[in-house]
């Protein structure tokens, strides 16, 4: 048997099973190294079908397929073009479309082949989204993960960059060997030049990611990105999706599948775990817990079981896992429509007010907390949902003590009375200040157990000229106090009586996102930076707070 597990019975033998390599022509001609792996069986068979760019995962694949051949399937995995032996010219993106379904609709015409079921993950989860709406008719069920169809949620945070994703995956990408050191290529400026300066060549679509930074900007409405934004709700079949709380493409995942048409939604599946983008479990403060490790491979198995050789239809389904609490719950919608809100208000001496307190904290006369801002001291990144190179400081983690830099100011809460389960999105509320033309805010929300010890739920961040969700740019005047909302990503998670909320409040998270230069302007073209000082405004008419939603 391969070493690779899966549910169902074994009917093929490793000497029943056939391997074989083609360089399969594409609809131009160009060549694609494909592998075609199939039982020895004279009746046709269903077939699961992947496309990858990454050569150094084809052992892991070659295991599945064989796991999947010893239980009656055919595997097809196809490497992109300018990868893994595939000829041509590798560009991000730009070809999976054209070169994914010639291979599709050559399969669904071969008599050897059923049925098929499209499966992927991360950039693989890509090359089936972005044919999704043209499959054959043979295609029955798609099994879609870590990954999201609205690029610019996947590139920009309020007009910020996502540099730990997406500038650490352009030099990995880049198509020739880039040697530089990745946090000197996040932190230069101008970012636009970076490519030329350390990378050894221009990347020209990197330099549209980087330039491009309003949602209504034509880059996103037109072309590849507004095809791949708009594919969801044209899909006819089935799909599987899952997400990890601390995966990097959480927010434009969840944005997929809403854009889903209802009757395809009404058979599809939703399912988010405590996972990174690797599928392991990122929750570092509850490591005793055991219902959070990914069952991905049994899941994905039985779904093409049912619908490929049981033909089945799946219903709906939404699972999410509750940190905290350990459980799965199953849900009717998302968005989620929470029960009830909890707000806990920012007040005097860094107290967190919550709802029992909250008359006395509004009544109390304004105050302030203020800092210097640097973009040359930039506070680092440390448990965070946004995150990939920086693989170690990658979700629920341990921090610091409060108002452990002088550029981060903390409030804290009493213990709680009860427990209270977080289901939805997490949002700041705060009136603000900033010396700077432009310049950003973060929060970040964390659990404070009993033992003193502090762990991060969710963070968020925004910038004033994109404050509030503007899709386009907006000015500023120094020195004005602005209303600002954050809204974090989804999460499920249970806060325990006695523990206390905590939030941070700063103006940095780097390399999670690009350092704020607080000058106005697009980030990527600005070479000079300039200190700021912010300001937090809280009681009186300036009821700064934390409002979560509660199941």
């Amino acid at each position: 048997m391969a070493d690779f597990e899966l549910p169902g019975p074994i009917l093929f033998g490793p000497d029943e099973i056939t391997f074989r390599e083609e360089m399969f022509p594409s609809h131009d001609g160009v060549r694609l190294r494909t592998l075609f792996v199939f039982p020895n069986t004279p009746g046709p068979v269903p077939v699961i079908v992947q496309r990858s760019c990454y050569p150094g995962q084809e052992e892991g694949i070659r295991k599945a397929a064989m796991a999947y051949a010893e239980r009656g399937f055919g595997y097809v995995l196809q490497m992109c073009r300018g990868t893994g032996g595939s000829e041509g010219v590798w560009e991000p993106n730009v070809n999976d479309r054209a070169d994914g379904l010639h291979l599709m609709n050559y399969l669904n015409a071969q008599p050897y082949v059923r049925v098929m079921g499209y499966h992927g993950a991360s950039y693989l989860s890509f090359t089936g989204w972005i044919m999704a709406d043209a499959m054959p008719e043979k295609v029955k069920a798609l099994y879609l993960t870590v990954y999201g169809t609205d690029r610019h949620t996947s590139a920009y945070k309020d007009g910020l960059f996502r540099q730990d994703i997406l500038t650490a995956w352009a030099m990995d990408n880049a198509g020739h060997p880039v040697t530089a050191d990745y946090l000197e290529s996040a932190a230069f400026r101008p970012q636009i030049e970076v490519d030329t300066a350390l990378w050894g060549g221009e990347l020209s679509w990197y330099r549209d990611w980087i330039s491009h930074t309003s949602r209504t900007d034509p880059y996103w409405s037109q072309g590849l990105w507004k095809q791949l934004r708009e594919i969801p709700e044209k899909v006819k079949i089935p799909v599987f999706l899952v997400e990890g709380w601390y995966d990097h493409h959480l927010g434009s995942a969840l944005n997929g599948y809403c854009a889903l048409n209802e009757e395809t939604k009404g058979h599809s599946v939703l399912k988010i775990g405590p996972w990174n983008h690797g599928f392991q479990p990122a929750i570092s403060g509850h490591p005793a817990q055991q219902n959070g490790f990914s069952t991905g491979e049994a899941d994905m198995f039985r779904w093409f079981y049912d619908i490929l050789v049981k033909g089945e239809i799946p219903e709906k389904k939404i699972d999410w896992y509750v940190i905290g609490e350990d459980k799965w719950l199953s849900l009717p919608e998302y968005p989620v429509q929470a029960e009830k809100t909890a707000a806990f208000y920012l007040g005097e001496g860094g107290t967190l007010n919550g709802p029992a307190e909250a008359a006395t904290a509004l009544s109390t006369a304004e105050g302030t907390r203020s800092y210097i801002y640097d973009p040359a001291n930039p506070v680092p990144s440390h448990g965070a949902e946004s995150l990939f190179k920086s693989w170690s400081e990658i979700g629920s983690l341990l921090q610091p003590a409060m108002n452990s830099r002088p550029d981060i100011v903390s409030f804290i809460s009493e213990p709680l009375p009860q427990d209270l389960t977080i289901l939805g999105r997490p949002a700041a509320e705060l009136y603000v200040s900033s010396s700077a033309e432009d310049s950003c805010f973060t929060f970040k929300l964390m659990e404070v157990f009993e033992n003193g010890e502090a762990y991060n739920i969710r963070n968020g961040i925004t910038t004033l000229a994109y404050r509030n969700g503007a899709p386009d740019r907006l000015t500023y005047t120094p020195g004005t106090v602005e209303k600002i909302r954050i809204e974090a990503w989804d999460v499920a998670w249970q806060l325990k009586k006695g523990s206390r909320l905590r939030i941070d409040i700063s103006s940095s998270d780097f390399p999670e996102y690009a350092v704020h230069p607080n000058k106005a302007g697009v980030w990527s073209m600005i070479r000079e930076t300039e200190t700021a000082r912010q300001t937090i405004c809280y009681g009186g008419d300036c009821p700064s707070r934390i409002i979560l939603p509660l199941a």
